[in-house]
């Protein structure tokens, strides 16, 4: 990789860390960012067990654990006994975990909405222009 492409890349990085960060503190959910990354994994995915959880956050089964037992005892998240194994529990949003995801969702969309407003026309052009790319690096289609 020539120096150009490493700084496009740290450039790239801290962007990302940036904005990253600056939608997790306008999402205004009250909760840690593990814990919300966990209740939009089940939200998106649909019922889960622990384990398939605890996989796809790439933490530890103890930390999800204790991750699904706050947002259970926040009424965020249920556990069921799964219908084929009752050793093993899954976990479903409840109707306030969906209400709390699609409330930070449209909070996050508020205020980056307001930063693409400020933007002249031909920088939301190039930024339109720069997702399609940020899409391809991420391996996603664009929609």
């Amino acid at each position: 990789m020539s120096t150009t492409d490493s700084e496009i890349a740290a450039r790239l990085r801290l962007s990302a860390t940036r904005l990253a960060r600056r939608l997790r503190q306008e999402a205004g959910s009250g909760l840690t960012p593990s814990q919300l990354s966990a209740l939009a994994a089940v939200h998106n995915n649909g019922s889960l067990t622990l384990g398939e959880l605890a996989d796809h956050e790439r933490v530890a089964p103890p930390s999800i654990t204790k991750c699904v037992g706050k947002l259970e005892t926040d009424g965020l998240l249920q556990r069921t006994p799964d219908a084929t194994d009752r050793r093993v529990s899954r976990v479903s949003t409840t109707k306030a975990g969906d209400a709390l995801i699609a409330e930070t969702r449209r909070r996050k969309t508020a205020w980056l909405t307001n930063k693409v407003r400020e933007l002249g026309p031909a920088d939301q052009a190039r930024l339109a222009d720069a997702l399609d790319v940020l899409d391809h690096l991420c391996g996603q289609d664009t929609p």
